[in-house]
């Protein structure tokens, strides 16, 4: 934790209290209960190693990846190992504001107050994702006692046993089958990251370039999130003068003309790696999920509609609704290759930085196809 005469400029700590003191409660279960769904989504997810690398072929057969837990969690834990998982992505950006903010007009104000006030923000956020995430492959948090990772020091698949319940539950379907149907998507990141050696660090590395364009003047930080505010409330301009910023999400709103490349980049990986993730868990389902069709229509529904006018206004903030997006335009793009070359060709994605798709490919699955296949055939 980076700190300027004790100050620190997010309170982690307040962040998790925060959080774990707003979030809502889980489903009512009984302690047994508890104890059968813990145990189920363990088999489930050992369950899906198989099933997903069969389906795929991403990993050589008789070849072993390295391990990576599985980690069922509640709305706490998860809490807990995403606030771990921020301070250690954050880390550099921080240290940068820290030291520009020591020298600054504002920086007695922000050293007094900020570090609060940010985490207790942070927290409420972090509230109210953690009642709506049902699993995760943690790639870069460290491991703790509490929170074990790989041996390399990241990587870990969570899966979030209330959520689980609850979603499982207000869809009506079917709960073995819903529970396993999610595990094959989860599993399906973590073979990703495992299958694919250099693909954790060619992530963070464009994460950390987009950190690294920030504006790291506290001040203008926080002048650009006020900004961010009143573009997606429309508040400060006079109806009938609200420009283009006006739909855009917090995300958009502080980004930097390099930074867009960046994220044009981000955009298209993430994309790919949900999109991927969707189209195998319903190329696997069919065998192994009896009522996959049923589940599918149902959560694609939920995903669509969101919980309510203040759910679907922070996943606005949030950019969650450019998530739905790279869920849709991402299995597109996989199925349109796969159809096109087979898995094995389509496999060619994971060889290098160079062969992952553009922003534009995912929207034209063919360029793709024709960069990537055709110019190594000629």
């Amino acid at each position: 934790m980076t700190s300027i005469g004790g100050a620190e400029m997010v309170d982690w700590n307040l962040a998790v209290a925060t959080a774990t003191r707003l979030v809502r409660p889980g489903p009512e279960i009984s302690r047994e209960e508890a104890r059968a769904v813990v145990a189920e989504l363990r088999r489930h997810a050992k369950a899906s190693e198989e099933h997903v690398r069969l389906f795929t072929r991403m990993i050589p057969e008789g070849t072993e990846p390295q391990d990576t837990p599985v980690l069922v969690v509640d709305r706490a834990g998860w809490i807990k190992a995403n606030v771990a998982g921020f301070r250690e992505l954050l880390r550099p950006l921080l240290t940068k504001m820290e030291a520009r903010r020591s020298g600054g007009p504002g920086g007695a104000v922000l050293g007094a107050v900020g570090g609060k006030v940010t985490g207790v923000e942070l927290g409420m956020l972090l509230s109210f994702l953690a009642s709506r995430i049902l699993g995760q492959y943690e790639t870069f948090a460290p491991a703790t006692r509490e929170l074990p990772g790989s041996a390399d020091g990241g990587g870990r698949l969570l899966l979030v046993a209330p959520n689980i319940v609850h979603v499982e539950r207000e869809l009506d379907v079917d709960p073995h089958d819903f529970r396993l149907w999610v595990a094959l998507h989860e599993e399906t990141h973590r073979t990703q990251f495992t299958g694919v050696p250099w693909l954790r660090d060619h992530l963070q590395g464009e994460i950390q370039s987009f950190l690294d364009e920030t504006d790291v003047d506290p001040m203008t930080f926080l002048e650009r999130l006020r900004e961010a505010a009143q573009s997606l409330s429309g508040a400060g301009r006079p109806e009938g003068e609200r420009g283009d910023d006006s739909g855009r999400s917090l995300v958009d709103v502080v980004q930097t003309p390099a930074q867009r490349e960046v994220l044009s980049r981000l955009t298209a990986v993430m994309s790919l790696l949900e999109g991927h993730a969707d189209f195998v868990m319903d190329g696997v389902g069919p065998e192994v999920v009896g009522s996959v069709a049923e589940i599918r229509e149902k959560f694609q529904k939920r995903r669509a509609q969101g919980a309510g006018r203040l759910d679907q206004a922070l996943r606005k903030l949030l950019g969650l609704d450019a998530k739905l997006r790279q869920y849709k335009d991402g299995e597109k793009f996989v199925r349109s290759v796969v159809e096109e070359v087979g898995m094995d060709g389509f496999n060619r994605v994971w060889t290098s930085p160079n062969t992952l798709p553009t922003k534009a490919e995912i929207a034209k699955p063919a360029e793709w196809v024709a960069r990537v296949h055709r110019t190594a055939e000629s």
